[in-house]
């Protein structure tokens, strides 16, 4: 299923599928602050981020993944990314980003229940993973606001080198009423 089109919106938010367009703006925001919990780590070169952009859309086009930008629908403020990989796999991923400027405004949540409503929809999963550092509050709340359960603790690995404490969510599709 290519997914380079897909667009969801939510009631704040429009989360479209990433591009070129929005290169700039992401290596810009992409910064230390932001990934101090998270595995990928920000890069001093523009070709990284236009070589992830790159490789986003064509992983879209193959159906792999949902990589997005997260747009504030009011203002056409650009937010943060999210994605859920592993679309062909029993068990996708989930995770976000959001610009600093914009945090402690629940946007995140909003998001990924966005992303999290259309597997719901076009998706046969098991479960969703979200891993999250076991430090990150505010990424953890996005877990359980979403019904993540905590399955396992473990010593994750950021692409710099530096180890963190890290929790593994498991997200479950919902019951059905059959």
């Amino acid at each position: 299923m290519d997914t380079s089109e897909l667009i969801i919106s939510t009631n704040r938010l429009r989360l479209l599928p990433i591009s070129l367009e929005y290169r700039d703006i992401i290596f810009q925001e992409f910064t230390k602050e932001i990934t101090v919990f998270m595995v990928p780590q920000p890069s001093d070169e523009i070709n990284d981020t236009t070589l992830f952009v790159t490789s986003s859309f064509e992983e879209m086009k193959a159906g792999k993944i949902i990589q997005q930008v997260i747009i504030n629908a009011k203002t056409n403020e650009f937010l943060g990314c999210a994605g859920l990989h592993g679309l062909d796999t029993a068990t996708p991923e989930l995770g976000i980003w959001i610009k600093a400027s914009a945090h402690g405004n629940k946007y995140g949540r909003e998001a990924m229940q966005g992303i999290k409503d259309w597997a719901d929809k076009n998706l046969t999963y098991e479960y969703i993973l979200y891993p999250v550092a076991l430090a990150n509050s505010a990424s953890r709340k996005i877990a359980e606001a979403l019904g993540g359960v905590v399955v396992r603790e473990y010593i994750g690995t950021k692409q710099n080198g530096e180890t963190m404490d890290e929790v593994e969510y498991r997200i479950y599709p919902p019951k059905s009423s059959a």
